[in-house]
């Protein structure tokens, strides 16, 4: 009865060969539901299987999807309102209907085939539920894929600044739309793949750790009869695993420091609609593009701006310094970022998977493999411009210059790549690319300085401690490390505070103040734990030292973490000391609280904006913020309203997995699968999630079979 009026539905919502096509590729795909909630999509073709992909997103969080390509194609201010229009039109400085339309046009067959079924499984999913109700996208194209090609959170658009836009091309600053309260975690990702010489089944194993916002992507199963049998982690919208694993291979990515976006500051001369910037002897028309920026007004109506944009052969002006205007450079190849992000998902060897890299559409992302057959690699991203390593590309270039301009990529053996090294092992922390396999790492002599602008952080060295001079691993044991609760940052800067107060005077006043707080510091193993007051008491005061430290501009925060022990005064590590104190007295009313009770999960709603209340119900998180140098990591800091710190960020899809004969895997993902308030997989995996308590993955049919929830056909 329900497919009889469903296809009623249809029938009044589309036109007869729209909907004789959406009903043929809904009957060819076959959605299991899990246990978990976990779409598990089976179909005969690639195409078919990305169709019942993208309706089982839906199904689990339409609102995210559509919020996702809000962003990606410039339109979130048709929904938000004018606060949002400079988001746009950054936005827009990079993607335009008619070129998105004219790349989906020049796109492999095969490619044509995927997002042309990506909008079918979205379009169809939205004539079959009339409840659900788009703020502003009611129709897919499939162009629109092209806009969001590579998974990662941010991205390299996001190093464009909206004040510095708004004030060049208005000439004025209003506000823009309201940000969520920053945590202040860094946003990025540990991996590890180890060799089967170090295994004590003689299979590699993979750790999979992404560190993103909460809920930012789905975990999905998808298979066709044309070689696809991808598991893992898909952002909301995208229609490729972006993290995760096949049968003979996974990967992992982490969000790189190398540095594959450059501003050029060039002389501009002119008028008008007529302008021109030097480049050398020569000056050159700059390009013009006319941006119209629609927005919601408070009424509900719909109003529009329009802004004549400029652009270098570099690319789009984002702003003027000291009397010249800026060119933002970036990667801008949709349909090869969308090639490799699919087809390395097929891949069956590290030679298949290093073959799909050499697309060279990987701009953002360090990236981690393992193998069935053993090997293990770390690569840097594969969209690195060749430079000349004269100049700093880490400050504004002089773009006057032709010296300065992008000369071609870097080929891959050229990059600071760790393949198949002598140790066993390879990892990434969002650090540098030099200790990726201790010894056996690239020596960062022989590459350009623009490969790293970030170095070492505490997570990486504590990564290595762990894996250095290890064997026997097993998929537990890996697992274990990833919940490893020694901190690094910890083990050096409280040892820095004990002698401050050791050195004070007898007589000092703070010595009998504070004597309680260092008694509970002495003995500490720098290790978190619900239980710990020591690991609250280091926290406040973390947080208090980190505004004493003196600032560097432009400094990475991997830097700035690394020298805030040493480049803090004693009394400023007592004054932050008392600073903590004074403020966990006043929110708290006493000092001594244990971690779990100010560290907090809670998933009450479904909205992407999560409302927090600590009248509501939350549960306790052991782990902590990656920047000590937990691996585990959890962003959390008072919400509006709170007093208690609730996680927004840090571990979302954990998997730790070993490539034997059969892959076996475990996996976990923040608060649950759905977000729907009232499923029972909206925030069934939290106390799991909390806990490290990764659950099994059921990646063959006949583990699946014993834990099927649901199964049918996309609109049933």
């Amino acid at each position: 009865m329900r497919a009889f009026a469903l296809g009623l539905l249809i029938l009044t919502a589309a036109s007869p060969p729209q909907v004789r096509q959406w009903r043929d590729e809904a009957a060819r795909v076959t959605i299991t539901r899990d246990d978990w909630g976990v779409a598990h999509v089976r179909a005969a073709t690639d195409a078919d299987a990305v169709f019942g992909m993208m309706y089982a997103q839906a199904e689990d969080d339409f609102p995210r999807i559509e919020a996702n390509y809000l962003t990606a194609l410039g339109r979130t201010a048709e929904a938000e309102g004018e606060g949002a229009i400079w988001q746009d039109l950054r936005a827009r400085l990079y993607v335009s209907e008619p070129e998105l339309k004219a790349r989906f046009a020049a796109s492999p067959p095969w490619l044509k085939r995927l997002v042309q079924a990506w909008a079918s499984g979205l379009n169809y999913y939205l004539a079959s539920h009339p409840e659900v109700k788009p703020r502003v996208l009611t129709r897919f194209e499939p162009w629109m894929a092209l806009s969001f090609t590579e998974g990662s959170i941010g991205g390299d658009i996001e190093r464009i600044d909206l004040k510095n836009l708004q004030r060049f091309y208005s000439g004025e600053l209003t506000s823009l739309a309201a940000a969520q309260v920053n945590d202040g975690e860094p946003r990025g990702s540990n991996g590890v793949a180890i060799a089967p010489t170090l295994t004590a089944s003689g299979h590699a194993l993979l750790l999979i750790n992404p560190h993103t916002s909460f809920f930012f992507r789905a975990e999905q199963q998808v298979t066709s009869g044309e070689g696809l049998n991808a598991y893992g982690a898909a952002t909301w919208g995208q229609f490729f695993i972006y993290q995760g694993f096949n049968p003979d291979l996974g990967w992992m990515h982490t969000s790189s420091g190398v540095d594959s976006v450059d501003e050029f500051a060039v002389d501009v001369r002119g008028q008008g609609q007529q302008r021109l910037y030097r480049f050398g002897q020569h000056w050159r028309p700059l390009g013009v593009r006319p941006i119209t920026i629609r927005y919601r007004t408070a009424d509900g109506r719909l109003a529009s701006r329009t802004f004549n944009t400029w652009r270098t052969h570099r690319g789009p002006i984002v702003r003027a310094e000291g009397g010249r205007w800026v060119a933002f450079a970036m990667m801008d190849r949709p349909v090869p970022a969308l090639e490799q992000s699919f087809l390395r998902t097929k891949a069956h060897d590290l030679s298949g998977f290093l073959q799909v890299a050499k697309l060279q559409a990987n701009s953002s992302n360090n990236t981690l493999v393992a193998t069935r057959s053993g090997e293990i690699a770390f690569l840097l991203p594969q969209f690195v411009p060749r430079r000349d390593n004269r100049f700093d590309y880490g400050k504004v270039v002089d773009g006057s210059d032709p010296r300065t301009d992008w000369r071609g990529l870097h080929a891959m053996a050229e990059l600071p790549n760790a393949i198949n090294p002598a140790n066993g092992w390879v990892q990434n922390t969002n650090a540098w690319p030099y200790r990726a396999a201790g010894p056996n790492s690239p020596d960062p002599r022989r590459f350009p300085r623009y490969m790293d602008s970030v170095g070492e952080n505490f997570r990486g060295l504590h990564a290595v401690q762990l894996l250095s001079g290890r064997r026997g691993w097993t998929l537990e044991a890996l697992r274990a490390a990833a919940y490893d609760s020694y901190q690094p940052g910890f083990a050096e800067m409280i040892p820095a505070l004990l002698r401050a107060f050791d050195a004070l005077p007898a007589s000092d006043r703070r010595r009998a103040e504070l004597t309680p707080l260092i008694a509970t510091l002495r003995p500490w193993d720098y290790r978190w734990s619900a239980e710990s007051v020591p690991q609250t008491l280091a926290m406040f005061w973390g947080d208090a030292l980190q505004t004493a430290l003196s600032k560097i501009p432009d400094e990475p925060r991997n830097a700035s973490m690394a020298r805030l022990a040493t480049a803090t005064s004693p009394a400023q590590k007592l004054d932050a000391l008392e600073q903590a104190k004074a403020r966990l007295v006043r929110e708290y009313g006493r000092w001594a609280m244990p971690w779990g009770e100010v560290n907090r999960f809670q998933r009450v709603s479904s909205r992407i904006d999560h409302p927090f209340s600590d009248a509501q119900p939350s549960i306790p998180v052991p782990f902590a913020s990656a920047i000590y140098g937990s691996l585990a990591s959890f962003g959390s800091a008072p919400k509006p309203g709170t007093i208690r710190w609730y996680g927004t960020s840090g571990n979302s899809f954990v998997s730790v997995v070993e490539f034997g004969p059969r892959v076996r895997a475990v996996a976990v993902t923040a608060g649950g699968e759905s977000g729907h308030l009232g499923s029972p997989h909206f925030n069934d995996q939290a106390g799991r999630y909390a806990s490290g308590a990764l659950r099994p993955v059921y990646f063959y049919p006949d583990e699946l079979t014993s834990h099927v929830e649901r199964r049918y056909r996309p609109g049933e």
